[in-house]
């Protein structure tokens, strides 16, 4: 640092006593060192980050290159102000039309690099197959947004400070709208709170077809800020306000460790049957099905002895639960068709009548 305030002062030292030729040298002092800084570092940086494997570097680089090289020359502006001996309404001034301006030039340069930061994070894949990413395609404009509230309420903050105006009024006065605005809208709030903590929970995803407590039944087609869409198996579109999907229990059957989904088929078959035969009947249904997951089996259980039947019940898994309906009603046939093809009777309720006495004719 000596060594450097050393050369500072002999090149001030060439351009004399004069104000004004010394604050023409501070500036062109600065401004050479932003030029260096440009073409030297900035360089060097840009040709490391080509050979980095990270994506993205390079246009950083781009967007904080102009903002340090005005900030440099500003700067240099500042101090050749103080060498002029101006009065000091003017030299306030004057520096806070500088501050002003590089202030302004770091708040673009925020916006544009939360911009990138979210586009970026919103466009990578997930890992965890079974959770959905927080920053998303749906949800980068709430976060965009978001990240713009808090860089322009940051801008304006520090402009009141380079231009000295005292923020503590102003602060109580934000706080007070805030209030009211947090009771005026507490519904909004309410779902607003509620979607981002389904996105960041993830207790479904796109594609899941889940069952609401009150009964619905459907594929979820839209995860927004406000409100959860299912589509049910009748081409019905359900919105649902998130603050009720965030009390509510939902039961996902896409949800797990894979997205199969169990289905059982209950029959009956009457007393004096052939319980092995009726076993391999079942099981040869399911193993025929192409919809039916090899893995697991198929497997057929013995589940009670009925007040008319023997009660069974085909076990099977498929891979998805959209086909649940589909797989049942062709189990269902082909449990039908081959009872009949081999003679084994399914019971089904009989009244006898007896006539006390017959009416005289």
């Amino acid at each position: 640092m000596e060594k450097l305030q050393a050369l500072y002062d002999s090149w001030l030292a060439i351009f004399g006593p004069n104000p004004y030729l010394k604050a023409f040298g501070i500036v062109l002092a600065f401004a050479a060192f932003a030029l260096i800084f440009n073409f030297v570092v900035i360089r060097f940086l840009k040709r490391l980050s080509a050979k980095t494997a990270i994506k993205g570097d390079d246009h950083i680089l781009e967007l904080i290159q102009k903002p340090i090289f005005a900030s440099l020359v500003i700067f240099g502006f500042v101090q050749a102000i103080k060498v002029l001996q101006m009065p000091e309404n003017v030299v306030v001034t004057t520096e806070a039309i500088l501050k002003t301006i590089v202030i302004l030039l770091w708040a673009s340069f925020a916006i544009k690099f939360s911009r990138f930061l979210l586009q970026a994070i919103s466009s990578r894949k997930s890992s965890d197959k079974n959770k959905s990413q927080l920053i998303q395609h749906s949800t980068l404009p709430l976060f965009s947004n978001l990240a713009l509230l808090i860089i322009v309420a940051a801008t304006i903050y520090m402009l009141f400070l380079a231009w000295g105006i005292d923020v503590t009024a102003w602060l109580a006065s934000a706080g007070i709208i805030g209030l009211a605005l947090s009771f005026a809208a507490k519904d909004t709030l309410a779902n607003l709170f509620a979607g981002v903590f389904i996105l960041a929970d993830s207790p479904y995803k796109l594609g899941d077809y889940i069952v609401l407590d009150s009964g619905e039944r459907g594929k979820v087609t839209h995860i927004g800020i406000r409100s959860t869409r299912m589509l049910t198996r009748d081409d019905i579109e359900i919105t649902v306000p998130n603050s009720v999907m965030g009390n509510a229990k939902i039961t996902n059957e896409a949800g797990g460790p894979y997205s199969k989904r169990r289905i059982r088929v209950k029959v009956g078959v009457a007393y004096g049957s052939d319980i092995d035969q009726v076993r391999e009947v079942l099981e040869n249904v399911a193993k025929d099905n192409e919809k039916i997951c090899g893995l697991p089996e198929p497997r057929v259980r013995f589940r009670n002895f009925g007040a008319s039947s023997v009660d069974f019940e085909l076990l099977c898994w498929i891979d998805q639960p959209v086909l649940r309906g589909q797989v049942l009603d062709q189990l269902y046939t082909g449990v039908y068709k081959k009872f009949m093809e081999h003679g084994i009777e399914i019971p089904y309720s009989k009244q006898d009548v007896y006539i006390k006495s017959m009416p005289q004719t």
